[in-house]
């Protein structure tokens, strides 16, 4: 089990970028392109760079939702590979049955 500050630390990170996400994609539109002028692509830089940190999708962690970790994390069910294992064991993810040959 991950350390619950590190899992929190994550959340707050996931509802922060969620947040700003559509703030961010406009001032980023804008500095790339090339049809404006040089200043307000200048500017737009400069008012991405001041937001959060943790507002941006890359700083987000990819971690399991019950245990917490970090690696082997399936992302279309957002589950360690260890969890996947001891739900599908247990029959608890429709149509996974543990493979026998």
């Amino acid at each position: 089990m991950a350390k619950k500050s590190a899992i929190e630390k994550n959340n707050r990170r996931r509802k922060l970028a969620a947040r700003y996400a559509a703030k961010r994609a406009r001032l980023k539109a804008a500095a790339k392109d090339e049809s404006l002028p040089q200043e307000e692509r200048f500017a737009a830089s400069l008012k991405l760079a001041e937001m959060p940190r943790n507002s941006s999708q890359t700083r987000v962690r990819n971690r399991c939702e019950i245990s917490g970790r970090p690696r082997g994390v399936y992302r279309k069910l957002r589950l360690s590979r260890i969890a996947l294992r001891d739900l599908a064991s247990v029959g608890q993810i429709p149509g996974m049955v543990k493979s026998s040959w």
